[in-house]
């Protein structure tokens, strides 16, 4: 299983991705230790990524998915993963902005094994979390263009939402019992 810990910066994917893999005893990334330097050089200067910055990030991503799934590792990944678009990239490779990427060869889907948990907090908690975070390349200002840029999950993506209001041990056994719940209800 896949599980992508996603939402804006300073939503507590990291610490809550990290936690929850220890706990599970899968491996964890963050997705952040792969972006290339120009990427994190645009952010430290409050420059918001684009799309055409985002793709080779996401579709490296999806390899490193892909081959960790070949090798029959379970996987935490923190990652922002703010639009379906970028989700899509990260389950099947597939950059679905770009016309002439609409083949899709059906061993790159990971979509089935791949659940997203969408770290979900108001603008001012987040905010202040920023605020108090200390060498990081992502500066405060820039968390309004993520919220403007966020697409929650929806269906048929497979996701659950997390309110980020408790403390980080609270919040991954929270996801814990809702991970629990749902192998219950599968036939």
């Amino acid at each position: 299983m896949i599980f992508v810990v996603m939402g804006v910066s300073g939503s507590g994917k990291t610490e809550v991705g990290s936690l929850l893999a220890d706990q599970l005893g899968y491996k964890f990334y963050d997705a952040d230790d792969y972006h290339p330097v120009e990427n994190k050089k645009k952010m430290s200067q409050g420059i918001p990524l684009d799309d055409q910055d985002r793709y080779p990030w996401l579709c490296s991503l999806h390899e490193l998915l892909k081959r960790e799934k070949a090798c029959g590792h379970h996987v935490v990944l923190a990652c922002s993963a703010l639009k379906k678009a970028y989700r899509k990239t990260l389950t099947t490779g597939q950059n679905t902005l770009n016309s002439e990427d609409q083949g899709q060869r059906k061993e790159d889907d990971i979509s089935s094994c791949t659940l997203f948990i969408h770290l979900q907090g108001s603008m001012e908690l987040i905010s202040e979390r920023l605020r108090k975070r200390k060498g990081h390349f992502m500066p405060s200002a820039l968390l309004q263009s993520q919220f403007d840029t966020l697409e929650p999950p929806a269906a048929p993506e497979l996701f659950m939402t997390v309110n980020v209001e408790k403390d980080i041990a609270e919040i991954v056994s929270d996801i814990k019992a809702e991970l629990e719940s749902r192998i219950c209800r599968q036939p």
